[in-house]
């Protein structure tokens, strides 16, 4: 791991714990999933799952059971919702746990009953209908199929329906019809388990941007996973328009270990991408690919050193970045970097458009031996 006081990613509890009420105020009486999986997109889970639970989050969304009995292994007893796991996933520790588990197939719900026998306890499962993303949940065709299982699964009492969900593939784009289309085939799936004989209390589609601009779809539960950490689904308008202010949760920030004034005409980093037009400064920055500053934005990022915003130059290279303090600059090995946070540094949605990439790859991709610093947040049990 980097020495904290080399580069570190700065976690704002107390930004994060804002944004959670700030959305929470806007969509209730829906209750908020806060999604804490990937680590709490890259956050760190059990510190952020903390501040959740402390600004009143009921429930925690994870995608895979290892994230769920983490969460329970550091002291949570709340609702969890756990949704990706393979075939040979052992289940029944999931329903020991009392965690709710997705299913979408008839095959799934068998795995499930078959894990509630062995816990002897009654599993609470969730039924995923594929409402147009093509990704998990059971087709429209094999709905009744899917729901009949779970019908004589819960007349057995092996499980309890708690819920049906989807996901949106367009939200980030209000108005695309894709959006309209996927709520119909969501409202005819409830419909339908209806009529099939299960009384399921919630239904939830909303991700952060459905939530945001969807009304419509909030119905008694929305997911919300990177409005959490301060980042707008689509380019820091979708918040702002519906009357939320995201504060940025995480700072990635360094200190430059080396400088170096060079003539013009000097190749800078592998390839010689860029040489310098002029004679200038250039200080270097102990952070790279391998800590997920992503290769692809080289030569566009831009770095706040000494209050400015400077230029990283050159190929990234694996553990480091260099940038160009500009000709007669002054600034010193050991003074602060900021590759992005709060303004006036870049925000992570910059980092994102000159990577050609999304905000969530950002944060999430910083890298493990990258320390969290905490600060702010509940006092610790």
């Amino acid at each position: 791991m980097i020495d904290p006081h080399t580069a570190s990613a700065v976690i704002d509890l107390d930004a994060l714990q804002a944004n959670v009420a700030a959305i929470s105020r806007l969509v209730a009486p829906a209750e908020m999933m806060m999604v804490v999986k990937a680590d709490a997109y890259g956050h760190g889970m059990p510190a952020c799952a903390r501040v959740g639970r402390a600004a009143g989050v009921r429930w925690l969304g994870v995608a895979t059971p290892g994230e769920a009995l983490a969460l329970r292994a550091d002291g949570d007893v709340g609702r969890i919702f756990c949704w990706l796991y393979g075939p040979d996933d052992e289940l029944a520790g999931l329903v020991a746990e009392g965690i709710d588990i997705s299913v979408q197939t008839p095959e799934q719900i068998n795995a499930v009953v078959a894990a509630a026998s062995t816990a002897e306890r009654t599993a609470r499962i969730h039924l995923k209908i594929d409402t147009g993303l093509s990704r998990n949940g059971c087709t429209p065709a094999r709905w009744p199929e899917l729901v009949a299982a779970a019908a004589e699964a819960v007349a057995t009492g092996a499980v309890e329906t708690v819920g049906v969900w989807s996901h949106f593939a367009c939200a980030d784009e209000p108005g695309h019809p894709g959006n309209r289309a996927q709520l119909e085939v969501f409202s005819w799936a409830y419909d339908r388990a209806g009529e099939g004989g299960l009384t399921i209390p919630i239904r939830h589609i909303a991700n952060t941007p459905a939530a945001l601009t969807m009304p419509e779809a909030r119905f008694e539960l929305v997911r919300i996973g990177i409005g959490c950490y301060g980042i707008d689904p689509a380019d820091a308008t979708l918040a702002a328009d519906a009357g939320v202010d995201l504060a940025p949760v995480m700072t990635v920030r360094a200190r430059l270990v080396h400088r170096k004034e060079v003539p013009a005409g000097t190749g800078v980093s592998y390839g010689f991408h860029w040489r310098a037009a002029d004679d200038t400064v250039l200080g270097l920055v102990p952070l790279g690919y391998a800590d997920g500053m992503d290769r692809h934005g080289a030569g566009r990022y831009q770095l706040l050193v000494g209050g400015r915003r400077v230029p990283q130059r050159g190929s990234v290279c694996m553990d480091q970045m260099i940038v160009e303090l500009g000709p007669g600059a002054t600034d010193a090995v050991g003074d602060e970097v900021v590759l992005f946070g709060a303004s006036p540094a870049p925000s992570a949605s910059e980092w994102a458009h000159w990577a050609g990439t999304i905000g969530y790859e950002v944060v999430t991709r910083i890298g493990t031996r990258v320390p969290r610093i905490y600060r702010g947040g509940p006092p610790e049990r």
